[in-house]
């Protein structure tokens, strides 16, 4: 069995190195850029429009939908806010080096127009169940937006996007974070591995069996709270150390064209391998691009489909610009990177907060914050994910197979507590690309489609606000 394992993950790393991590790096970062010049930076001139959004001014009782803006940012953003955030930073800084955080930034700076872009074709081209609730999603606007483009093969793709995202379910949004709630307990409290696996497997069971809704709730909860716990942590640190901040930047800066693993990564980590690693985990944090994200926006109350995509953008900012960064910047301060004897993956977290607390006499909290952060984070992107596998399977094969699916995906989580890091991330990087570039190839047949819905949007605003003018008067 273990030989089979072994074989297997050999042939997924193969797949990664030389053929997935290259497509998205340079399918990823182009179809970004086409987008910012496209709609001419829409994600930085309308920011503050966005806010607005998320913040109730502009929703209306009687729209169509399952969740407001907010439950539908808070259920995407409890979904991307996970272990990319603490793990994947570490692993990315442990394989390409302090300047793989600057190619995380980039993929978060333009995932915020990616994710502008695939949540309003996906809210334009939703579709009702019989039961009143919504599924949307790239299958959605793959199959209907495309059809008059790619005939009958636009089917096949949303149909390939579908087992992907099905995949990924289990993979980056259920095994990924599993495992990494398990090793945390298990570094910081000695929680054995099973045992962690049979209470989150029971946990997660207990909320998604009532769907989006109570997703949609459990998470409006936890996405504020592992917020102001985590990064309140992190700014006490960097408070504490203000002074190392624009060292920490530079080297981010000078890294980033060069490349320099941590100690006991890849020798010699060249630029190559910064940028791809700076991307894949980026890629890994945000999801921007990767398709995941419209599955939620899709059930937002709104009879605007841009609308929408503003309040999605809004997430790789928050992700990947603010949070990605916090724990980057604490891991670089206070040295734990560059540790002699480092570790991958959350014990490098760890250490960094146990160095940048012990200031204040606080280094015991370091493994708390990191576990109790990392278990929230992850639990919630746990439970998002299962609701866009449910989606990607009630597209394939009906509404009949939801509750099943449930089962399986409560296995998967048991799976992922157990197994061991490696083979689930690199499983984790290769059904990412599954998903992405399918939809990058979507996104750009149907630009002309997001085009076309952000002008009538901004059409709509200017003559709402001429008519509020008027009435003033």
């Amino acid at each position: 069995m273990n030989i089979i394992i072994q074989t297997i993950d050999t042939l997924i790393v193969a797949y990664n190195e030389y053929i997935g991590g290259y497509a998205v790096l340079f399918m990823l970062i182009p179809t970004g850029l086409y987008f910012i010049f496209k709609l001419r930076f829409i994600n930085v001139t309308k920011l503050v429009h966005s806010i607005r959004i998320v913040a109730g001014k502009y929703d209306k009782k009687g729209d169509k939908g399952d969740v407001s803006h907010f439950k539908a940012l808070t259920t995407a953003l409890s979904a991307t806010v996970g272990t990319g955030n603490i793990v994947g930073v570490a692993l990315a800084i442990y394989l390409g080096g302090p300047g793989a955080i600057f190619w995380m930034w980039v993929t978060g700076f333009l995932g915020m127009i990616l994710k502008y872009a695939e949540c309003t074709l996906s809210h334009k081209y939703r579709q009702f169940n019989s039961d009143g609730s919504v599924s949307g999603g790239p299958m959605y606007y793959m199959e209907h937006g495309l059809k008059n483009k790619l005939g009958g093969f636009a089917k096949v793709l949303a149909g390939i996007f579908a087992v992907a995202a099905i995949l990924c379910s289990l993979g980056t949004g259920n095994m990924a974070q599993a495992n990494s709630m398990a090793d945390a307990l298990n570094t910081s409290y000695g929680i054995p591995v099973l045992w962690t696996g049979i209470g989150t497997t029971l946990l997660v069971l207990l909320i998604v069996v009532g769907g989006l809704k109570r997703i949609a709730e459990v998470t409006s909860k936890l996405v504020p709270l592992m917020a102001i716990l985590y990064v309140g942590a992190a700014l006490v640190i960097l408070g504490l150390n203000y002074e190392n901040i624009p060292g920490a930047f530079n080297l981010i800066f000078s890294d980033a064209f060069t490349g320099t693993a941590a100690t006991g990564g890849f020798v010699g980590s060249t630029f190559i391998m910064t940028l791809i690693w700076g991307v894949r985990r980026g890629l890994f944090s945000n999801e921007a691009g990767q398709g995941s994200a419209p599955i939620a926006h899709a059930a937002a109350k709104t009879e605007f489909p841009a609308r929408e995509g503003l309040v999605a953008s809004l997430e790789p900012l928050v992700d990947t610009l603010i949070i990605c960064t916090l724990t980057a910047l604490t891991i670089i301060i206070t040295g734990a990177w560059n540790e002699p004897g480092v570790e991958k993956g959350v014990s490098m977290t760890i250490r960094a907060m146990e160095i940048g607390l012990s200031e204040i006499g606080l280094h015991y909290m370091g493994s708390h914050i990191v576990a109790i952060g990392l278990m929230l984070f992850a639990f919630s992107t746990v439970i998002s994910w299962s609701y866009y596998g449910t989606r990607a399977a009630n597209y394939l094969f009906g509404e009949k197979v939801i509750k099943p699916y449930y089962y399986v995906y409560a296995l998967f989580v048991f799976l992922g507590s157990v197994w061991g890091i490696d083979i689930v991330w690199h499983f984790v990087d290769m059904v990412i690309t599954f998903m992405t570039i399918p939809n990058l190839i979507a996104l750009l047949l149907l630009s002309p489609v997001v085009v076309s819905e952000t002008h009538e949007y901004f059409a709509a605003m200017k003559k709402l606000k001429r008519e509020k003018s008027e009435e003033t008067r």
